[in-house]
């Protein structure tokens, strides 16, 4: 059961390995781009060329979806960023287990954006979490994790096709342990848990009143989804959205912490923008409407209604 592609890599290990797949439930296909085309999950597209059946029910709770399924008799039940919420009657299909692939290292992040909640937190890693599923978001018991580092430069593409490369190894191992029955049940606490909630574009507006150093994380935390954006005037007075692109540098040899958050300070062609501690240094923006730019090319084009602050 998955749809983003994340799933990818380890859908097309399962096709290749001794396990039989029966069916793949994916969530339905989806109008996508300004075109609005119909478009499938890469997934569906990946096990219809293995010949596995297809289901996309609109929802997976249905008495006919579960009984369905049901019908497959299935021993273990994969759940990967399928995205629908499972029910109890689902849940008490599987033989064996319904496990779940699950993009953080819990109990820290529960919810959708973990991989963006690790990299705006800062830490140091992150990882993959194989878990038994039960009816409370993310919260069952865990039977084996994988590290991955986080460094200064991990974005959220990143560090998410990294997790998708690790995770299909961590799965056939999983597997394997549960076929000899083997395989180890460590309960999670609440108690040290968060919720990452689901992003949305509006999410990723730059507040310049918070420092530096965290908005650094969280332009790379929140590429290419749901990406960062900051407001200006243009030489209309128009207000317009700027969306921020990584790589971005904190600045601590200038001063610019008594400048208003959002004042631009140019130096010899670079971008600065004080912020509510430290400078940050932007390298690549694009105007609403335009294609992406150098920060000092877009800069030089804003000289001549006399840009002055960004966020406003």
């Amino acid at each position: 059961m998955a749809t983003g592609d994340i799933a990818l890599p380890t859908l097309d290990a399962l096709l290749s390995s001794e396990h039989e797949v029966l069916a793949l439930y994916t969530q339905p296909d989806k109008p996508v781009g300004r075109k609005q085309v119909l478009t499938a999950p890469r997934v569906k597209t990946l096990a219809l060329e293995a010949q596995v059946p297809v289901f996309q029910p609109a929802k997976v709770g249905e008495v006919g979806v579960i009984e369905a399924l049901a019908a497959l008799r299935p021993d273990v039940i994969v759940v990967m960023a399928y995205g629908q919420i499972l029910p109890q009657s689902l849940i008490d299909i599987a033989e064996v287990a319904i496990i779940n692939l699950h993009a953080s290292l819990l109990p820290k992040y529960r919810g959708a954006s973990c991989i963006q909640a690790a990299i705006d937190a800062g830490d140091e890693k992150t990882g993959m979490t194989v878990m038994h599923v039960v009816k409370q978001l993310d919260a069952g018991d865990m039977i084996r994790t994988a590290e991955l580092p986080l460094t200064g430069s991990s974005t959220g593409g990143v560090v998410h096709d990294a997790l998708a490369e690790l995770s299909p190894g961590l799965l056939l191992e999983v597997l394997a342990e549960l076929d000899a029955g083997t395989a180890s049940r460590k309960p999670q606490s609440d108690e040290l848990a968060s919720y990452a909630p689901k992003l949305l574009r509006a999410d990723g507006e730059l507040e310049w009143s918070e420092t530096a150093c965290a908005l650094e994380r969280r332009i790379r935390a929140y590429d290419p989804w749901p990406g960062t954006f900051t407001t200006y005037q243009d030489k209309k007075g128009k207000t317009r959205r700027l969306k921020v692109f990584p790589p971005t540098r904190v600045v601590d040899d200038l001063a610019g912490e008594a400048l208003p958050a959002g004042t631009i300070i140019e130096q010899e062609g670079r971008l600065l923008v004080s912020c509510g501690s430290g400078l940050l240094e932007l390298h690549r923006v694009q105007p609403d409407g335009g294609k992406p730019l150098e920060a000092k090319v877009f800069l030089n084009a804003q000289k001549e209604n006399g840009l002055k602050t960004l966020g406003v």
